[in-house]
């Protein structure tokens, strides 16, 4: 029996959290929230069976998406980050770490679905 794969939920809107969340579950994911930058970087860094990240940008004050990206590939280079935003969008190519996601807000929850399973597959396939 495999073990189920963890999910990190991060953004500080709580009805896109509890969507992405529900989402998430009813596909077969165990998910981790977070409403903040700072609380989900203390999760990376106490729960290394955390697989991939779907996180928001901007998140009011203190650590942005893109910090928790970077900070998250530096603890587990193997994390798969899914990044989403209504106004960041265009920052992506500067600040997103490589083979990630980036997601425009608003968003059918299929699509952060497919993004994480897609990342989560092309990482299983690189290390084998």
């Amino acid at each position: 029996m495999n073990d189920p794969v963890r999910i990190l939920v991060v953004d500080d809107e709580a009805m896109i959290v509890i969507t992405i969340e529900d989402a998430l579950r009813h596909a077969g994911y165990e998910v981790e929230v977070a409403h903040c930058g700072s609380d989900a970087l203390s999760l990376v860094q106490r729960m290394p069976e955390i697989a991939g990240i779907v996180t928001d940008i901007r998140m009011g004050n203190g650590t942005t998406g893109w910090e928790l990206g970077r900070q998250a590939r530096q603890h587990n280079p193997a994390v798969a980050m899914v990044y989403m935003s209504g106004d960041s969008a265009a920052e992506y190519a500067a600040e997103g770490v490589p083979g990630s996601v980036m997601i425009q807000k608003p968003f059918a929850s299929d699509q952060i679905i497919t993004a994480i399973s897609t990342q989560l597959n092309q990482i299983a396939s690189t290390l084998r």
